[in-house]
């Protein structure tokens, strides 16, 4: 499993790289789930970063607008980031659909995969069932799914989905040949969970940020290099 830490600035991206984090995912904790970060502060971050690092970023939660969705993408795509992660907070498949197929069109020219994300307390927010979406990658040329938390209200992945759930949406993803990913207010406690469903990334922000605080806190190198240990054991 590679682990994917989620920084707001430089200097957090540093300290998750020091850290050992596999995948840096420039995101904005201010503005959601997956809030999007600003592109002079995506691009300084991979300019900073060795060549070889690997790039993520979010273009938000999206409600709706495919054509702002494709925009976000095609710009992120031309900074040169590896994964662009977009957040389905709609309330059907169809929806769901439209805004993916227009990312995945307006992308489809460059190295930039698509990584869909809907949210596990999807029954609180009324959006789609996790459970949806590996059909969904499939059907519109996604490369990969992920799973995330919507409310960061103290909650976990496995507050509101089961490991019997999760295991599901892994392994159906995997037998369509998608990148498969979880996240949520994940800590080092549910490292034995997440190594039995076996996902491809693990996402986390909250447990390595000083007094695991996403919004205030920071990101601390050695509370990465803890948690990366923690995986490979």
């Amino acid at each position: 499993m590679l682990l994917l830490v989620s920084p707001i600035d430089l200097s957090e991206a540093r300290a998750a790289s020091v850290g050992g984090a596999d995948i840096i995912d420039v995101k904005n904790p201010a503005e959601g789930s997956l809030g999007a970060n600003y592109p002079w502060v995506i691009e300084e971050i991979k300019k900073a970063l060795p060549p070889h690092a690997q790039i993520s970023a979010t273009i938000g939660d999206l409600t709706g607008k495919p054509g702002s969705a494709s925009q976000a993408a095609y710009g992120l795509s031309k900074i040169g980031v590896n994964y662009i992660k977009a957040g389905l907070l709609v309330t059907n498949q169809k929806e769901a659909e439209k805004i993916a197929e227009a990312i995945t069109k307006a992308t489809e020219k460059t190295k930039s995969k698509i990584i869909l994300a809907a949210y596990a307390d999807y029954k609180d927010t009324c959006t789609i069932n996790p459970q949806t979406l590996p059909d969904i990658a499939e059907k519109t040329g996604a490369h990969g799914v992920m799973i995330d938390t919507y409310n960061k209200n103290g909650k976990t992945l496995f507050d509101h989905m089961t490991t019997e759930e999760l295991t599901r949406f892994t392994q159906t993803a995997k037998t369509k040949k998608l990148i498969t990913a979880l996240a949520g207010t994940i800590q080092q406690k549910h490292i034995p969970k997440l190594k039995k469903i076996n996902p491809d990334i693990i996402g986390i922000r909250s447990a390595v940020c000083t007094k695991n605080d996403r919004v205030n806190g920071k990101i601390e190198k050695d509370k990465v290099k803890q948690f990366k240990q923690q995986i490979n054991q």
